[in-house]
């Protein structure tokens, strides 16, 4: 995590629940709701998060999408 933001103990041990997940962990595809994000970390401190771990994330219909891989994304339609 950036220096910026400290976060709360519930907030980095939400975060650290995603990413132990085993679609993170096999670096797959997730989603989270966005009002979630921002309740539980913030949305400065989650895009952060992913920047520094090299992973795409995309926003839509409320949801974030993450791939938790360092591939490129590429939009096909």
């Amino acid at each position: 995590m950036d220096a910026e933001y400290l976060l709360s103990p519930a907030a980095t041990q939400w975060l650290a629940q995603l990413f132990e997940s085993r679609a993170a962990r096999d670096g797959a595809v997730i989603r989270r709701k966005m009002r979630d994000v921002d309740r539980r970390v913030g949305r400065a401190p989650f895009l952060a998060e992913m920047r520094r771990r090299g992973f795409g994330v995309v926003e839509n219909a409320g949801q974030y999408v993450i791939f938790c891989n360092r591939e490129p994304l590429r939009r096909v339609v």
